[in-house]
């Protein structure tokens, strides 16, 4: 769905990889290529079993330098499931889908139908 400022959103379902029975659902998620990383609360993720691995560093558009931890779930969105990198994003860190997760889905924004679609086939190394 584009929200009234254009701004593409979806639901996205989020579940740890060693429990992905145990999916919550996240209502009106900014989806955002131009972010590597998908952005989920903290809270949710600690409730899930989601483990930080490493910290890294992301400069935001203004500039400003923000630290957070990582780690890996599993994402839900358009009928589809894929393991991906999480940030656990702190109160007033953007919520989002971003470039690793719609990749690992291989879904793309279809602007006119107003949804994730399926991308299309997966590119892949062919031996002669």
């Amino acid at each position: 769905m584009i929200d009234e400022m254009g701004i593409f959103r979806t639901t996205l379902g989020v579940a740890a990889l060693s429990a992905p029975d145990r999916r919550r659902e996240l209502a009106n998620v900014m989806v955002d290529t131009g972010s590597e990383y998908n952005w989920i609360p903290t809270e949710m993720l600690i409730d899930l079993g989601v483990t930080p691995i490493r910290v890294d560093r992301f400069e935001t558009a203004d500039g400003r330098i923000l630290d957070r931890e990582v780690g890996f779930a599993l994402v839900y969105a358009a009928d589809r499931s894929a393991p991906t990198v999480v940030v656990f994003a702190r109160e007033g860190d953007m919520v989002l889908l971003g470039a690793h997760g719609l990749e690992g889905l291989n879904v793309r924004v279809d602007l006119n139908r107003k949804e994730l679609v399926p991308a299309g086939p997966v590119p892949a190394a062919f031996a002669a």
